[in-house]
């Protein structure tokens, strides 16, 4: 791997010293800030771009969490031993146990700490569940937008004074002859350099997903998927951790998503699909149960013919999703088509009419028996489409890898050999989640 490396020095010296360095400003490391300065330690924020956005700003913004106020205030009722549960029965059992641990107990409590302490206005998605929760509680600003998350988050940093060095890209780690971490090495846009030592590194600098010798390597049947994720996602921690010796899990495990406008390139939220809606291929023909989730829908998507697909649904449907700010742009671009009838939806799509009338008659009559179909869908309780109905042409996109470094509960880097770094930590896309090795978790 050509990218990240790491120096030892015997006697490092630094221009700048600072008892945490942050690398990376995306939702991860702007988090990772605000608990340092809760905890009397200043950070220093280290990020690669003009603007601080990352992976976050590119999704809908939404956190799990269980037992908050926010959903107790809608009469949910959840708890922290469901929701790691949930997790691992969504991950196949693969996914990595303290972790799982850690965050199903700590995701509430961070949530309504943002909310207490910095002013993050969040509330639970009441009107619809995603896919594998027991109960509703996905968590998001009013926008629903990652991008407003990321905003609110940066303008907490500034507010409590979080120094932010940007277009800072951390190239090198270095440690010295005892293999104790003692700084970094930041590039700068015209190729200077600043050396700046820290008691203390966080790695936030996300996966590797932008990396592609690194997907086809890891998730090749996404190796040709649109990329969604940050540009910025080329694996920099990964390549640290393994010269380091640190252990790595997971690193086939990844989001994906079925459900990316085409040619438009916008997110539709899979509301459109667990609130009834079903995918038709070009051929006018369901293929798979959607209701396993829209990570798996990636793969799911992309073998297809052409790697396209149709998302079917109604007009109730869409007015539940525009709750979300990705579907109004998709509206207002004119990706949302709509018509009257199942007939006049097929012409506007360009599908076989007749193979796309079956299809929509065949799903008609197994929410109207409460059955299962083939692929293992089971449509018990759900509500009939009626028109205007709406369509959305979509196809399969990579959004972020889930592997990477294994941490310990105070998110302490691991090493493959035993024991921890006892001064590098990982978090967001640079530490293995909890998703486990395949795209379903």
């Amino acid at each position: 791997m050509s990218i990240g490396r790491v120096v030892t020095e015997a006697d490092p010296a630094f221009e700048i010293e600072v008892p945490v360095a942050i690398i990376g400003a995306g939702a991860a490391g702007l988090v990772a800030a605000l608990s340092c300065l809760d905890a009397g330690v200043e950070p220093l924020l280290l990020e690669r771009d003009p603007v601080p956005r990352g992976s976050t700003s590119l999704s809908a913004g939404l956190i799990p969490a269980a037992g908050t106020r926010f959903q107790r205030a809608h009469g949910i009722e959840d708890d922290v031993d469901t929701f790691a549960r949930d997790i691992q029965k969504k991950a196949h059992g693969q996914a990595e146990p303290t972790t799982v641990r850690t965050v199903a107990e700590n995701a509430g409590r961070a949530i309504e700490w943002l909310a207490d302490r910095h002013g993050l206005d969040f509330s639970v998605v009441h009107d619809f569940s995603y896919p594998g929760h027991t109960h509703r509680r996905m968590h998001g600003l009013p926008s629903r937008s990652g991008a407003e998350l990321v905003d609110r988050l940066r303008s907490a940093a500034e507010a409590a004074g979080v120094p932010l060095l940007t277009e800072a890209r951390v190239t090198t780690l270095v440690a010295d002859q005892s293999g104790r971490l003692r700084g970094l090495v930041a590039t700068r846009p015209d190729g200077s350099e600043e050396r700046i030592g820290a008691k203390a590194i966080v790695l936030a600098c996300c996966g590797y997903a932008g990396n592609k010798d690194l997907v086809r390597k890891y998730i090749p049947e996404l190796a040709e998927a649109v990329y969604f994720g940050h540009p910025g996602n080329e694996g920099e921690a990964l390549s640290w951790g393994e010269q380091i010796g640190a252990q790595l899990r997971d690193m086939t495990g990844h989001q994906g998503h079925g459900s990316v406008a085409h040619p438009q390139g916008i997110l539709v939220s899979w509301a459109v699909i667990m609130e009834g809606g079903f995918q038709v291929n070009t051929e006018g023909r369901r293929f798979w149960n959607e209701s396993s989730g829209y990570s798996e829908a990636g793969v799911a998507v992309m073998g297809q013919p052409g790697s396209i697909a149709w998302d079917v649904f109604d007009a109730r449907i869409a007015g539940i999703t525009a709750q979300f700010e990705d579907f109004r742009q998709a509206q207002a671009q004119g990706a949302v088509i709509s018509a009257e009838t199942p007939a006049e939806l097929a012409r506007l799509m360009k599908l076989p009419e007749d193979a796309f009338l079956a299809t929509f008659d065949e799903v008609a009559a197994l929410k109207r028996d409460g059955a299962t179909d083939g692929f293992g869908r089971n449509w018990q309780g759900v509500a009939p489409l009626a028109g205007p109905l709406c369509a959305v042409r979509v196809t399969g996109a990579l959004f972020h890898s889930q592997g990477g470094l294994v941490v310990d509960e105070a998110a302490r880097v691991r090493l493959a050999a035993g024991g921890i770094i006892p001064n590098l930590f990982a978090a967001g896309g640079a530490a293995c989640g909890v998703s486990g090795p395949e795209a379903s978790g």
